[in-house]
Parts: C-alpha cells; sequence; structure tokens
C-alpha cells in the first residue's frame, strides 16, 4: 500500500464507487447466498457460499467482490475489471487489494461491508484488514491486523457518543473504532505500535471518506505524551499470553506484558490524559489469582489513581478454558502437536503465577471535575443484554448522569423529589397456587444491561405509586399508614434501594 502516494489517492474515490455500484454491503451478502451458508462463513466454512454463487454462475460483480474479498478465493482478471470498472484491475493491484499470477487476481486483503446502528442513526463502512485464517489456510501471522470483530462491536456498541472536541482511539488495529468516534468527535487520534495496522486503517478511514482522524505511531499513549483528550476508546492488546520462546505474539492481541499487566497500565495512565469529566472506555482481561477475586484485583489497580470507575464482569473462564479459546483463535487446531505445545506453555504460566481463571468485561473510567473521585461501582452482569437497537453507549451515559444526579441529593432531598419508572421496565410477580399475595417480585429492565431486581411490598409500592404526581417521602408515608408501619424507618430502609434504582436506570427523576 503506497497511502500517501498521490496515485493511490486518487484512486480512493472509484473504488468507493464501484463498491457502491455492485451494492457491496451486509443487507447484500446474506441475501447472495442466504442465511445458512453466512452462518457456516462465521463458522469458517466457506463451501456452502461457494455452491450458492455456483448456483447463481457467480453472482455478477457482487459475487466476484464476495469471492475475492470475502471468502479469500482468486478470480480472473476479467472479473475482477467487469466488479471494479472505474478502479479497474491495475488500480486494485496498485492499492494492495489483489495480487496476479497471469491473469488471475487473489486476494491480498480481506474487503468486507460493515454496518451498524448508533444514537446518529444508521451507517455502513467497508472495512480492510489482512487475510484470515480460512483464505490463509493456516494460523495467522503475528504481525496479522484483525478486521472488526466481536471485541471490535461490544466496544463500539458501548461508546458513549457525546459530542465531545477531541477523541483518542489507543491501540487502533484496523481503524474502526476511530471511525465510530469520528461521529461524535471534532478531531480523533488513533494509535498503534504496528505501523501496519496503521496503513489499513488509514486506508479505512480514506476509503470511507472520514477526514478528521490523525495516525500516530507509537507504544500506547507515547504518542499522545502530554496532551488531553474528551474521550478516549481502547480495545487494547489485552489477551494473556506466556512470555515462552515459541509462543507466538499476536500483535492485536498481546502487548507484551505479563499476565493482565497491560490492562492495569492503560487504567493508571488514563488519568493523566483525561480533560475534567473526560471519559475512557476499553475492554480488558483480568486475572483471578489463589483467593484473590478478580474485581478486587481491578479495583487495586485503581488505588490512588484520580478517576472515577465503573467495572462490570461479563464473563469469567477458567485457566483452562481460557488458554483453548485464544490458541484457537490464532488458527491452532485442538489435536495438533502445535496446540498441545502451546497448551502446556499456557498452563505452566497460570499454574506458575497462581492464576485460576480470567475475567472479561468493560470498564467506563471518568476525571472527576472535582479533586477526588466520586464512583467506583463494580458489578458482575453474566446475562443476557437489554434490548438496545442504537447500542449501550446512551444507557451508559444516562447512567453517569444518575449516579451523579442521585449521589448529589441528601437523604431529605432525594425524599422530597418524584420519580417516574423507566419506560422499558416491567415488574414480574410469581404466586404459589390459590395465594393472593405474590411470593416473588421482580423488576425487568428491557434495555441498557437487562438487569432484575427483587422486590420488597414496600419497594414495589414505592415503585407502582411513582408516575411523577408525588414525592418520594409522600408515597412512603401513606404506604405507612397502609401497612401499619413506621414512616421514618420505611423511608430510612427504601431511599438506598431508590438510589441504585436511579443509578441502574429503573427509574428517574421527574
Amino acid at each position: 500500500m503506497r497511502l500517501n502516494g498521490e496515485v493511490t489517492s486518487d484512486l480512493f474515490p472509484l473504488l468507493r464507487d464501484d463498491l457502491a455500484s455492485a451494492a457491496f454491503s451486509v443487507d447484500a451478502l446474506g441475501t447472495l447466498w442466504g442465511p445458512d451458508a453466512a452462518a457456516a462463513l462465521h463458522r469458517g466454512q466457506r463451501l456452502p457460499a461457494r455452491r450458492a454463487l455456483a448456483r447463481i454462475a457467480g453472482g455478477g460483480p457482487l459475487g466476484t467482490l464476495a469471492t475475492l474479498f470475502v471468502l479469500g478465493l482468486p478470480v480472473s482478471r476479467d472479473r475482477v475489471n467487469g466488479a471494479l470498472p472505474r478502479l479497474g484491475a491495475a488500480g486494485a493491484e496498485q492499492l494492495g487489494l489483489v495480487g496476479f499470477d497471469a491473469d488471475e487476481a487473489h486476494p491480498l486483503l480481506d474487503l468486507r461491508p460493515y454496518a451498524f446502528v448508533d444514537a446518529r442513526g444508521a451507517g455502513s463502512w467497508w472495512i480492510a484488514s489482512d487475510l484470515g485464517e480460512v483464505a490463509l489456510g493456516g494460523a495467522i501471522p503475528e504481525h496479522h491486523v484483525l478486521g472488526v470483530g466481536g471485541a471490535s462491536t461490544t466496544l463500539s456498541s458501548l461508546m458513549i457518543s457525546t459530542p465531545v472536541e477531541s477523541a483518542l482511539d489507543l491501540g487502533t488495529g484496523c481503524g474502526i473504532q476511530a471511525l465510530h468516534a469520528a461521529r461524535h468527535a471534532r478531531r480523533v487520534v488513533a494509535t498503534d505500535i504496528s505501523e501496519r495496522a496503521l496503513e489499513l486503517a488509514a486506508f479505512n478511514a480514506r476509503l470511507n471518506g472520514v477526514e478528521n482522524i490523525e495516525f500516530r505511531h507509537g507504544s500506547l499513549f507515547e504518542p499522545v505524551a502530554g496532551e488531553l483528550f474528551d474521550h478516549i476508546v481502547s480495545n487494547p492488546p489485552f489477551v494473556i499470553t506466556p512470555r515462552q520462546e515459541g509462543v507466538p505474539a499476536y500483535e492485536y492481541r498481546d502487548g507484551g506484558l505479563i499476565g493482565d499487566a497491560l490492562v492495569e497500565q492503560v487504567v493508571r495512565e488514563s488519568a493523566r490524559h483525561l480533560t475534567p469529566g473526560g471519559v475512557a472506555q476499553l475492554l480488558g482481561n483480568w486475572e483471578y489469582r489463589g483467593d484473590e477475586d478478580g474485581l478486587e484485583r481491578v479495583e487495586g489497580w485503581l488505588e490512588g489513581v484520580a478517576l472515577d470507575a465503573w467495572v462490570i464482569e461479563r464473563e469469567r473462564q477458567d485457566a483452562a478454558l481460557y488458554a483453548e479459546t485464544w490458541i484457537r483463535d490464532g488458527g491452532t487446531r485442538p489435536g495438533s502437536s502445535d496446540f498441545d505445545r502451546l497448551y502446556a506453555a499456557w498452563l505452566d504460566d497460570f499454574e506458575a503465577r497462581g492464576v485460576t481463571g480470567v475475567g472479561f468485561g468493560y470498564l467506563t473510567l471518568r476525571a472527576p471535575l472535582g479533586s477526588a473521585p466520586t464512583l467506583r461501582r463494580f458489578e458482575r452482569l453474566d446475562g443476557a443484554l437489554g434490548r438496545n437497537e442504537a447500542g449501550l453507549g446512551q444507557h451508559i451515559a444516562a447512567s453517569l448522569a444518575a449516579l451523579d444526579a442521585q449521589g448529589a441529593l441528601t437523604d431529605a432531598e432525594l425524599a422530597a423529589t418524584r420519580l417516574v419508572v423507566a419506560g422499558d421496565v416491567t415488574e414480574e410477580r410469581y404466586y404459589w397456587p390459590g395465594d393472593e399475595d405474590p411470593t416473588v417480585m421482580d423488576l425487568r429492565q428491557g434495555g441498557g444491561f437487562g438487569r432484575s431486581r427483587p422486590l420488597g411490598t414496600a419497594l414495589a409500592a414505592v415503585v407502582g405509586a411513582s408516575d411523577g404526581e408525588l414525592s418520594v417521602g409522600a408515597i412512603c408515608a401513606a404506604i405507612a399508614e397502609l401497612l401499619g408501619v413506621d414512616g421514618d424507618e420505611l423511608l430510612a430502609d427504601v431511599l438506598p434501594e431508590i438510589r441504585e434504582l436511579i443509578s441502574t436506570g429503573f427509574v428517574a427523576i421527574a
């Protein structure tokens, strides 16, 4: 790729026009080969898609692009010229998309459509990355630049999209988070230790006509020393990898440090690069060592660090399963001698350091406006997420605002507040057959993190009466009279639970 050359720059609009003319989109590909073949591709099997294309004689320009850049299979020069009439086969070669053996084009990059919905509505891009293991026919190389994967879509879904002046994408990879950040930040800086990753990220920005991203080479925060940002996003190379000879150190996932030290470093250093009130959002792994709880370990990273923190653990794997997952991720298959060798290296490393499991989750960090942090929240949420058509970012932003709002109120002020139940919240009641009173009452959140919260009699009555008309104190007084209990005691019991319901989005201050 000659991304800084004038010829290359002039070719991007031609490629963009050709891809659009061929309807090279997520929906069109799904229609082209059908849901079963799409599911097989997700499992790393391309034969069903090939058979589907053969039944429709190749599928025209869309089929050619899909064969070449999604399936990773060669096509003729004539087919490339037909699918990319403006760019042409020569232009595709200049861009580094294809190479030629005589008149047969073979892909040099994976290029596929990507669709999303965020707070600003629906959008789509084309994203280039290195060829995967299916196209390569074996394990990927250590300098591999990953395309859009599960972790990428998770982080983009979590991204708060409040308009800001500046954003930083730390460890940009193929550039997907920088592209998302460019939709709400006037200026984005994207860094990576891999020069190839920066080339591909710049390629993707130019291909999609995004001009407000600056790319810088270097490790973690080194390229932005002394700079502050309103928003930091990072899908860092957090995978815990043995530091042993013969164990591949994939640049896209391995930061070169022992255990979870890289995530700890990113957490700690974020404090020096956020404007007051600025937010950092990242994914991470953390270790469980001996009797040490993983979330308590993360809490320890924040000791003496001037950051608000909200950390959610979504999954925990035992040491063996974690090793298996990431060995397979590199393209090494179970049953091979290489798999067994790597498996032993991982288990030896975990055993030597007393690691029994690894947690995965989301970290939201914020530079406090005052002199000291006001938020430290660590929780496990391993159930299904709620329905969030535009992602979780809006819910996280609303939750931070709600945490601040209720935290600023004294108990007396909260008692004088009127509340309304969120529109996505339902109440579930369970009865023993024949009983008039429920044995279990739960509030369930349809959006957000899909939380479920048990209700006692008093709290259920308060929530049920919270329609914005009466204050919390007035509702509690009426309930206490009905139940024949002391009103002040009932109010004191309910207020901490009301604070939690506000913070988690079940109810809102009217």
